[in-house]
């Protein structure tokens, strides 16, 4: 009997029952990292030699799961997906990681990620290109795609991920799991590879809504290492999951849902915004209102332009400390210049230079007032917006992207650019620190699609249950991707 497929809960019961021991389950996790890997390269790292632990009431304990390699672990390698660090053993391990095994979570992978965090493809990791499970032709997104891969496929009932944009949220869409960030700060940042701090939120991908509350419950905490983290030791995200949506009320936004709106749509976009439209009745028929609200289209279309000069010029600054003088293989030369160029120069891919080059750019002196700070004014109206809605709205429901996972060699996917600020909407989740959380919302193609519910910081718990209903008025909680078996 498989084990790796099931909830959380069930496979904890199953261990308390004596029904497996921790040494099968790890067993059975390690045999389909194996099989997922050689099919679609979800891993840097697999741990044969996982070690057992002793089973305690914690859900957790005794359970494989897989970690994104850009989290610190103590002796294990760590590489961010990057050439630059394809050696790297740290000495230390990440806070959310040392919480996880307090629970006695037993971790069986390192998960392959856009490199150091900076996609959304799953395609710029050093060991190469992360496959779908559902279709080995299309990618998962990124930059969590060896997470979300792992997963969907069955390795474990959850993964860590990381998401600065969407890099949780929009890979959980792509491959029919459950993607939730929690508000910033709720998990510690201490030991997750630096991409843009401001930007940067721990979190998970699952299966199912209750699956990330429990992990999450168990990663979050306040952390003298981490002072943008918080005291959280009063919420109880598992606990307070009870499906009470009474008098919940949503809003969604007219020009992002709107079909209207993309006059080039292709079938796929037409697909997914009549799922979209079947989930907002959905959410009527539960007992929710829902109501459609107006953004102004230029401010949504800043979105993207605004996240890029943030997101770059923090990177800029946050990797300056990768010279390959302190860690990582030396580069060659005459001296340490000379050194830290060629490492620099052939270390990282081109994705990544060129997101350096404009941080660096945008922080210039004479760029930094019409770049830089003209796009935290923008993220500053952006999130002000937001809020204004959470003042009558218990969340925002949106769909997440233009349709369900593109192809790998982009050769049969549409490029709209009316699609833009539907495509990276997730990004004001980070902008201002919102706790948000994708569910699968049914399939366009056969290929799965998500919905993403995003509310106010500190209200996870809200967040939680809206989508906890939502989840269980449909039929897609714990889904096996069909085409790795």
């Amino acid at each position: 009997m498989e084990y790796m497929n099931k909830t959380i809960e069930e496979i904890h019961e199953s261990l308390i029952n004596g029904e497996v021991t921790v040494k099968e389950l790890i067993e059975e996790s390690l045999k389909k990292s194996h099989e997922v890997n050689d099919k679609c390269n979800a891993f840097v790292t697999i741990l044969d030699d996982a070690k057992e632990v002793e089973v305690t009431d914690n859900l957790l304990s005794g359970i494989p799961y897989g970690i994104k390699d850009n989290y610190s672990t103590k002796g294990i390698l760590s590489t961010g997906s990057s050439n630059t660090l394809k050696d790297y053993i740290p000495f230390f391990t990440a806070t959310a990681i040392k919480n996880l095994e307090k629970a006695h979570a037993i971790a069986v992978n390192k998960t392959v990620l856009d490199e150091f965090g900076m996609g959304g493809t799953g395609t710029t990791g050093h060991t190469g290109v992360v496959k779908n499970p559902w279709d080995l032709s299309r990618m998962c997104a990124g930059s969590s795609a060896g997470s979300a891969s792992a997963v969907a496929a069955g390795v474990y009932p959850y993964a860590t991920g990381s998401d600065t944009g969407d890099s949780i949220r929009k890979p959980a869409a792509y491959t029919g799991t459950v993607g939730y960030k929690p508000t910033y700060g709720m998990i510690s940042r201490y030991g997750l590879f630096a991409f843009a701090s401001s930007l940067d939120h721990c979190g998970v991908i699952t299966r199912s809504v209750k699956d990330a509350a429990i992990v999450v419950d168990n990663m979050k905490g306040i952390d003298k290492n981490d002072m943008t983290s918080w005291d959280s030791s009063n919420i109880h995200l598992y606990d307070s999951i009870d499906s009470n949506i009474k008098n919940k009320k949503l809003c969604y936004i007219k020009e992002l849902c709107n079909i209207e709106n993309y006059p080039n749509a292709s079938d796929e976009l037409k697909k997914h915004l009549e799922n979209f439209k079947q989930t907002i009745n959905k959410c009527r028929e539960i007992g929710m209102e829902v109501e459609e609200e107006s953004v102004d289209k230029t401010l949504l279309e800043a979105i993207a332009s605004t996240y890029v000069v943030i997101s770059c010029a923090e990177a800029t600054s946050n990797m300056s400390n990768l010279t390959g003088i302190i860690f990582g293989p030396r580069g060659e030369g005459k001296n340490y210049i000379e050194m830290m160029k060629n490492y620099r120069t052939e270390g990282f891919s081109p994705l990544i230079k060129r997101r350096f080059v404009i941080g660096s750019y945008v922080l210039q002196a004479e760029n930094k007032d019409k770049y830089f700070h003209n796009a935290q004014r923008v993220r500053r109206l952006i999130v002000d917006t937001w809020n204004k809605l959470y003042e009558k709205y218990d969340a925002i429901i949106l769909p997440v992207g233009s349709g369900p996972a593109k192809h790998l060699d982009g050769s049969l996917d549409i490029l709209d650019k009316n699609t833009s600020a539907l495509e990276e909407h997730l990004q004001v989740g980070n902008f201002g620190g919102f706790p948000s959380i994708t569910i699968p919302n049914g399939f366009v193609n056969n290929l799965p699609v998500g919905v993403n519910i995003t509310g106010k910081c500190y209200d996870d718990i809200n967040v939680l249950n809206i989508a906890y209903a939502l989840e269980n008025s449909m039929n897609y909680k714990n889904q096996i991707a069909k085409e790795v078996k």
